[in-house]
């Protein structure tokens, strides 16, 4: 009985496994998408720093965004007593 029903379950839970053996040419084949990208430089008009494109950045404690600061670096005050 115990064995009826491990065949049964067998039967239902098989795994995909491939009848023949990939080839190396269709392996790269289906590899060639992954490829490494340069990313795309823009340069600054205010301050000519390259950057990457639609991201601010820091230059001389400011981060600029599209030729404007949008923030500039705060200096921590040190107290000496």
């Amino acid at each position: 009985m115990m064995n009826l029903i491990a065949h049964q379950l067998k039967k239902l839970f098989k795994m995909a496994h491939p009848k023949r053996r990939q080839s190396s040419t269709r392996r790269d084949k289906r590899r060639t998408h992954y490829k490494a990208v340069v990313p795309q430089l823009a340069k600054d008009a205010t301050t000519g720093e390259l950057h990457l494109y639609h991201r601010a950045h820091w230059h001389e404690g400011k981060l600029y965004y599209r030729g404007k600061v949008v923030l500039e670096k705060e200096v921590a005050a040190t107290e000496e007593n």
